[in-house]
C-alpha cells in the first residue's frame, strides 16, 4: 500500500494548488492505456511492414494465460503476468515461423491472414474456457482520498517503463543494431553475417510478447471474455498511423497526445465523444503529416540543426 500512500499524497499536493485531480487521473489511464496497446503493434509494424489483425487477440491471450494462472495455479500474479507475456511472444515466434515469414512484402495478404487468425483464436478461446472467466480482482485499492484505483495509476508508470526497455533493447544492444540492420536492409545485413531469419523472428516475438505484457497488466482490472482485444484494437493503430515509423518516440508522442485529447473530451462530454474526437484528431495529423508526429519531430530537429 505505500506506492498508492505516495500517489495519493501527490495529488492532494496538486489538488491543493487547483489542478483537476479527476480529470488528471483520467488523462494519465488513457495515456496507459494507448502507449501499451500500441507499443507491440508498432514494433511488428513499423519495423517489419507487417499488419498484424490479430494484435487484440494477442494482447488478449496474455490476459487470459494470466488470469487463469492466478486462478487455476495458485500463481502469484507478477509472475503470472510473466507468464502471459513469455507464452504470448512464444505463441508469436510459432506464428512467424509458420505462417508471417511467407507473407513479408504482401501487405494485404498479411492483414487477410491474420484477420483469420484472430478470428480462429477468438473463437477456439469462448469453445475452450466459456464465454468469460472469473476476474481476479484489482490489487492496491483506490488511491487514498480518491475514488480511483490505485492499480490503473500505476499502469502509466508501467508503461513509462515498458517504452524505456524498448528503447534500450533496439538502440543500446548488439540485438537492435542487427535487428534495425535487418529490417532497413536484409541483403547487406545478411552479408555481413547476420542471421536475419533469427532476426524476423525474435522481433516478431518481442511485439507478441509485448502485446501479451499488456493483456497482463490489464487482466486484473478488465472484463475476461474472449473478444476483449477488440477494445485494444482500434486504439493502437490509431496511435501507430498517428505516430509515424519511430517505435519510441511516434509511440509516446501519438499516445500523450491522443490520451490527452480522449480523457478531456470524455470527461466532458462521455465515452463516445471521447472516441470520435480520438479518431478525429488522428485524421487531421494523417491529413496535415503523412510521415506522423515522428516525422514532424525530424523537421524541427532538422531546421534546429540547419540554426546551429
Amino acid at each position: 500500500m505505500l506506492t498508492p500512500l505516495v500517489i495519493g499524497d501527490v495529488l492532494g499536493a496538486l489538488d491543493s494548488v487547483g489542478v483537476p485531480i479527476p480529470q488528471l487521473l483520467q488523462m494519465a489511464d488513457n495515456i496507459a492505456f494507448i502507449a501499451l496497446a500500441a507499443i507491440g503493434l508498432t514494433i511488428i509494424f513499423g519495423m517489419m511492414g507487417v499488419i498484424n489483425l490479430a494484435h487484440g487477440e494477442f494482447i488478449m491471450m496474455g490476459a487470459y494465460i494470466t488470469t487463469l494462472s492466478v486462478n487455476v495455479a495458485s500463481i502469484p500474479l507478477p509472475v503470472a503476468m510473466l507468464l502471459g507475456a513469455l507464452g504470448t511472444a512464444v505463441f508469436g515466434a510459432i506464428v512467424e515461423r509458420t505462417i508471417v515469414r511467407r507473407l513479408y512484402g504482401r501487405l494485404l495478404d498479411s492483414m487477410i491472414v491474420t484477420f483469420g487468425l484472430g478470428l480462429i483464436l477468438t473463437q477456439g478461446t469462448r469453445i475452450i474456457f466459456g464465454n468469460s472467466l472469473q476476474s481476479i480482482g484489482t490489487p492496491f485499492g483506490n488511491v487514498p482520498g480518491y475514488t480511483y484505483s490505485g492499480y490503473r495509476v500505476l499502469l502509466l508508470f508501467a508503461a513509462i517503463a515498458v517504452l524505456g526497455a524498448v528503447y534500450l533493447v533496439f538502440t543500446r544492444t548488439e540485438f537492435g543494431v542487427q535487428a534495425r540492420a535487418t529490417i532497413q536492409d536484409p541483403e547487406t545485413a545478411r552479408a555481413m553475417g547476420v542471421d536475419t531469419d533469427r532476426m524476423y523472428t525474435i522481433t516478431f516475438a518481442i511485439g507478441s510478447g509485448l502485446a501479451g505484457l499488456t493483456g497482463a497488466l490489464y487482466a486484473p482490472s478488465a472484463t475476461i471474455v474472449p473478444g476483449m482485444g477488440q477494445s485494444f484494437l482500434v486504439e493502437s493503430f490509431v496511435t501507430v498511423v498517428t505516430g509515424g515509423s519511430s517505435v519510441l518516440l511516434g509511440t509516446a508522442l501519438a499516445g500523450g497526445i491522443l490520451g490527452t485529447i480522449n480523457a478531456i473530451f470524455s470527461n466532458l462530454y462521455g465515452n463516445f465523444i471521447g472516441q470520435i474526437a480520438l479518431l478525429i484528431t488522428a485524421i487531421i495529423v494523417i491529413r496535415l503529416l503523412p510521415d506522423g508526429l515522428t516525422g514532424l519531430a525530424a523537421t524541427i530537429r532538422e531546421k534546429i540543426g540547419e540554426r546551429q
